[in-house]
């Protein structure tokens, strides 16, 4: 073997070589991208409320939220491929207040040992999922929750009417 063909072997593992580094710097760069794209839609998210919703403490509403009935919730989870843990908080609500109800915002948690949120979101149901719900009317209310971690506690789960209108 002649000197020049050692050459063109060793300069072909040299190209090897820096595609090989090219390749994983620029997967790295893209990772690192994802990353900081995925944490930044999921931080500041604002919990949605009902505009001239009656609100817990008025007298109109406490009059009310007894006749709006919540089962009790129950939860399911999945770990998600980026590591956090996502649930899923559903629950009926159903409405014997004799009156239609043309708004409805629930909020939902998850709580630990001391009752204190480890995540919690709020959101509108009615009339984002549906119109209104008639008198003696019953709808399943889904909440998703996600991002939190392994660590954290989770001893329970809550879901609540933070908000109602009526017709």
């Amino acid at each position: 073997m002649s000197s020049s063909d050692r050459d063109l072997e060793g300069s072909d593992d040299s190209r090897r070589k820096i595609i090989i580094g090219a390749a994983v710097i620029a997967a790295l760069f893209i990772a690192i991208i994802f990353y900081f794209l995925m944490r930044a839609s999921s931080g500041g998210n604002v919990d949605p409320t009902l505009e001239g919703a009656l609100r817990p403490g008025s007298t109109e509403f406490d009059q009310n939220i007894a006749k709006v009935y919540l089962d009790p919730p129950e939860a399911d989870e999945a770990k998600r491929a980026l590591g956090d843990i996502v649930m899923n908080l559903q629950t009926t609500v159903r409405n014997f207040t004799g009156r239609t109800i043309n708004g409805l915002e629930v909020r939902a948690s998850v709580v630990d040992g001391e009752g204190k949120p480890v995540k919690q979101r709020t959101v509108v149901v009615i009339p984002a999922k549906q119109a209104e719900l008639q008198p003696n009317g019953t709808m399943l209310v889904v909440v998703r929750l996600d991002g939190m971690k392994d660590t954290d506690h989770r001893a329970n789960i809550k879901m609540e009417i933070t908000g109602l209108k009526f017709k």
